[in-house]
């Protein structure tokens, strides 16, 4: 598949996990990715770049633009995860974790849209969880930040769509990524606390890191052109499929 043969793509928190499989499936299927990260990794262009901070934000962004002459897909993939009830974090863990989960993808975006306008067909994507239309117990500030990142992208994709820029989210459940293992790695007995999440899916297993790329893509992609404003779970039917016990 080559659907995005010619096209730019800028996918952020790209060094690990659903950005790394993202970025190994968009440069398959034709793209040209850079890799927005902290860390340098493997993709066609590597910036080191803190979505938590403008000026970073707008220069990765430059960068890009210069380097490849277009930008056509932005994926706001950066994130980072919080744990506990709503009495659990402080304040300022409260104003970090909405700056990267949140305002990250505003300023992403923000940077990113003059290019986005003038692609043939310009997309973001951005990953959002399926703790925000769900109530998860321990997921109070995590919760807060993804229910804003679903509706932004409704508000996003209203803004822009006239302008031939769709804009959609991938909504996740819990997924076999490294902060997932790092979750279960600090528990007090790691393979139950393993079981019960494997437990709660109806599949009877994570969602791979693999999938939800999968679905990033097809959200990207051209050939769904017709797509905005779109929530699209991917979370082995936590969302709508309930099984007797």
């Amino acid at each position: 598949m080559s659907e995005f043969e010619g096209r730019t793509a800028i996918v952020t928190g790209s060094a690990s996990g659903i950005g790394a499989a993202t970025v190994a499936l968009l440069r398959e299927r034709g793209a040209r990715v850079a890799g927005l990260d902290l860390h340098e990794h493997d993709c066609d262009l590597p910036v080191v770049c803190d979505v938590g901070d403008s000026a970073s934000v707008d220069a990765a962004v430059a960068t890009v633009a210069e380097r490849f002459g277009r930008i056509d897909i932005l994926i706001n993939n950066a994130g980072i995860g919080a744990v506990g009830d709503v009495t659990a974090n402080s304040d300022d863990e409260w104003h970090r974790v909405l700056n990267i989960n949140v305002v990250g993808i505003a300023r992403m975006s923000r940077a990113a849209l003059p290019h986005l306008l003038a692609s043939p067909g310009g997309a973001i994507v951005n990953t959002c969880s399926i703790v925000a239309p769900v109530g998860v117990p321990q997921r109070a500030l995590y919760a807060a930040s993804k229910g804003a990142v679903a509706a932004l992208t409704l508000a996003m994709a209203a803004d822009h769509v006239r302008q031939g820029v769709r804009v959609n989210a991938v909504v996740p459940g819990t997924a076999d990524t490294p902060w997932v293992a790092r979750l279960l790695a600090a528990a007090d007995d790691p393979a139950a606390a393993a079981a019960a999440l494997r437990g709660r899916q109806p599949t009877g297993r994570l969602v791979t890191a693999a999938e939800v790329a999968h679905a990033i893509a097809y959200l990207a992609s051209p050939l769904a052109s017709a797509t905005t404003g779109t929530l699209l779970a991917v979370d082995g039917g936590f969302t709508g499929v309930r099984l007797p016990s």
